[in-house]
């Protein structure tokens, strides 16, 4: 694996701890990043971002999907709150927390000669749903375990 992929890896796995961790009290625990070869969704509920290069040389998507259980727990942890079902206030979330992670993990792309600009956010929901990723390049997929169970944050670049 060359140094700019590890770069990469290394921004979404720091965004990903400490945007879940200051925001919903959650530690996660990276395991091991692949090539995922498919575009159906490893849980419940993902939300994911869009972003460009500003001179629209490359842009890229970001995904971050939960399981409905970790969903609600890491959610629950964010508000405060017990929740037991997904709702419009847990896509929001989703929603909002892929907008924080992208945007802390572009912050630290620059570093790599990286640039790109955030998109707006959108929330898929449904067992076995597929995620759409603007390049058919490789997804590099980042899983997650949370105490709330298992997360997957896949990056793709074009």
């Amino acid at each position: 694996m060359n140094d700019t992929i590890q770069g990469i890896i290394k921004q979404f796995v720091d965004a990903t701890a400490s945007v879940l961790g200051t925001m919903a009290n959650t530690p996660v625990t990276p395991k091991a990043p692949y090539v995922k070869k498919d575009s159906v969704a490893q849980g419940d509920i993902t939300g994911v971002i869009g972003f460009s290069n500003p001179k629209g040389k490359s842009k890229g998507t970001m995904s971050i999907t939960f399981t409905k259980q970790a969903a609600l727990g890491i959610i629950g942890g964010m508000l405060f709150e017990e929740l037991t079902e997904i709702t419009p206030e847990v896509e929001d979330a989703v929603g909002e927390l892929t907008n924080m992670i992208s945007g802390q993990a572009r912050k630290g792309l620059v570093e790599l000669g990286l640039v790109f600009e955030g998109a707006i956010p959108s929330v898929v929901t449904g067992q076995g749903h597929t995620i759409r990723h603007v390049s058919t390049n490789a997804i590099l997929a980042i899983p997650f375990d949370t105490p709330h169970g298992p997360i997957m944050v896949e990056v793709c670049f074009s």
